[in-house]
C-alpha cells in the first residue's frame, strides 16, 4: 500500500488499495477476459461449499419429531421459498429444479453478502502477511458479491435458465415465433421492432439483475471503509478519542442495519430469479 515515508496511507490510498482485486496478471484494457479476480473465486467457491454443506447436515439430520432450531430455521426457510416459487411458477414439474435452485441461490448470496459483516481489514491484514510471502500481490477483497463480474455472471446463469426454459415449454419454434410476434402483434412489417424489443428486455433484465445486487453491496462495503477510516485516525486527544467512540458507534448501528441489506439482497435477486423464469413459462 503506498504512503508517504514514515506515514500511513492516506484516506484514498487505503481506500483505492481495498478496491483492488486479488488477480492472475494485470489488466491491459478496461475489458481483458484473460484476467480473473481470484480473491472473488475464492470466496464465492468456499461459500458455496458452506452453504451446500448447511443445507445437506440440515436434510439429512432432518427427523419426523420435534425439530431442532435448526432444523426448524430451515424448514422456515424452505417453505418461504416454495410458496413464493408456487405463486409464481405455476408449473409443478419446472418447480422440482426452481424451487431448490431459488433457494440455493438465496443462501449462497446471503452467505457472500454476510462477508461485509466482517472486520475491513481482518483477512487482508492476514493476506498481507501470507501473500507477499507466496509472492503474490498485496491486494485482498472478501465480497464476492460487491465485484460486478460475479454478480452479472449470477445474472447470465438466470438468463440461460431462462432461455433453457423458453425452448422447453415453448419449442424452439415457438419460441422464435414469440420473438418476432409479441408484444406489438404477429405481422410481418413489425418483425423487426418486436425482435429489437425482446432483445432489449433480455439484455435490460440481466443487468439491471446484476446491476442491483452489485451496486448495493459495493456501497455497502464503501460505508464499512470508511467508518473503518474513523477507527484508524483516533489519537490521545479529544477529537481523536471522540473518532474512535464514533467509529464504534457507526460500525454497530451500520453493521446492524447492514443484516437487514444484505436478507434483503439475497432475497430480492431470489424471487428476480423466480420472476423471470416464470414470465419464460408464460407466453405473450
Amino acid at each position: 500500500m503506498a504512503a508517504a515515508q514514515g506515514q500511513g496511507p492516506t484516506a484514498g490510498e487505503y481506500i483505492v488499495h481495498h478496491l483492488q482485486h486479488l488477480q492472475n496478471q494485470k489488466q491491459t484494457g478496461v475489458v481483458d477476459f484473460s484476467v480473473f479476480n481470484l480473491d472473488s473465486m475464492f470466496y464465492a467457491i468456499a461459500l458455496g461449499i458452506v452453504g451446500c454443506f448447511v443445507l445437506y447436515r440440515a436434510a439429512s439430520r432432518a427427523t419426523s419429531g420435534v425439530p431442532g432450531r435448526f432444523q426448524a430455521a430451515v424448514e422456515l426457510l424452505v417453505e418461504m421459498v416454495d410458496s413464493q416459487a408456487k405463486g409464481i411458477v405455476h408449473s409443478a414439474a419446472s418447480r422440482k429444479l426452481v424451487a431448490p435452485l431459488a433457494l440455493t441461490v438465496f443462501v449462497w448470496i446471503f452467505l457472500m453478502n454476510a462477508m461485509d459483516l466482517l472486520p475491513v481489514d481482518l483477512l487482508p491484514a492476514i493476506w498481507h502477511v501470507a501473500g507477499p510471502a507466496m509472492g503474490a500481490p498485496d491486494y485482498m477483497r472478501v465480497v464476492p458479491t460487491a465485484d460486478l463480474s460475479v454478480t452479472m455472471g449470477l445474472s447470465l446463469s438466470v438468463l440461460l435458465i431462462c432461455l433453457f426454459y423458453n425452448i422447453k415449454i415453448k419449442g424452439l419454434g415457438g419460441w422464435i415465433h414469440e420473438l418476432f410476434s409479441a408484444p406489438f402483434g404477429d405481422k410481418w412489417f413489425l418483425y423487426p421492432i418486436n425482435f429489437a424489443m425482446q432483445m432489449i428486455e433480455f439484455v435490460a433484465k440481466t443487468v439491471s439483475h446484476g446491476m442491483r445486487l452489485f451496486g448495493n453491496m459495493y456501497a455497502g462495503e464503501l460505508i464499512f471503509m470508511l467508518i473503518a477510516l474513523m477507527g484508524g485516525a483516533w489519537s490521545l486527544s479529544a477529537t481523536g478519542i471522540g473518532l474512535a467512540i464514533g467509529h464504534v458507534i457507526a460500525g454497530s448501528v451500520w453493521a446492524i442495519f447492514h443484516i437487514l441489506i444484505i436478507t434483503l439482497q439475497a432475497f430480492v435477486f431470489m424471487m428476480l430469479t423466480l420472476v423471470y423464469v416464470g414470465q419464460a413459462h408464460d407466453a405473450h
